[in-house]
């Protein structure tokens, strides 16, 4: 069924779009969504955008970026992972993990040691000089978790945290049901 956007998303400049703001034409196209939609998905995707922008610009003066901000949570949450391991929590490639790893590691913040059992193997931990950073960081992230639920209940951020569970898990299960259909000849 057709339905229209009610949310506009951010106008962009430069769009060409003749006088006219990008979120102005967007807003009067038809949208090909079911009309009580409300244009979920643009919201979703708004706010996860502003939200990495938002992090992105206070981790700057700490010299991180979120995806290494991420590697160094993870390590204080459970210290000595493996790369995989690691691969495995953050939901990201190894090979991309090991990329953030080299940089954290040549910041000091981290450090590898071999397993024990299989020296080709490492173990990643936190340098006792990631331990003050950590700490003020997470009061940034923290802050920041608090500016985006401003104006809601206790009660509206968790069904909110519970509903977006249930979408991040009907969009998994689909995304593993997309690879398994044929391609269109």
């Amino acid at each position: 069924m057709l339905g229209e956007c009610h949310h506009e998303p951010a106008a962009t400049g430069g769009s060409g779009l003749a006088g006219r703001s990008r979120a102005a034409v967007l807003r009067n196209r038809p949208m090909i969504i079911h009309e009580d939609d409300k244009g979920l998905g643009f919201l979703l995707g708004d706010a996860a955008r502003l939200l990495r922008k938002v992090i992105d610009r206070r981790l700057q003066p700490f010299g991180l970026t979120r995806a290494q901000w991420a590697v160094l949570a993870m390590l204080a949450s459970r210290d000595g992972l493996s790369q995989s391991e690691l691969a495995d929590e953050l939901e990201i490639e190894k090979s991309t993990v090991g990329r953030l790893i080299d940089h954290v590691e040549a910041s000091g913040l981290v450090e590898r040691r071999p397993m024990a059992n299989d020296r080709r193997f490492w173990h990643v931990h936190l340098t006792e000089q990631a331990r003050p950073l950590i700490t003020q960081v997470t009061e940034v992230i923290l802050a920041t978790r608090t500016e985006m639920l401003k104006g809601l209940t206790a009660e509206q951020q968790g069904r909110l945290g519970d509903g977006l569970a249930v979408v991040k898990s009907n969009l998994s299960a689909a995304l593993e049901a997309a690879t398994q259909l044929p391609r269109p000849s």
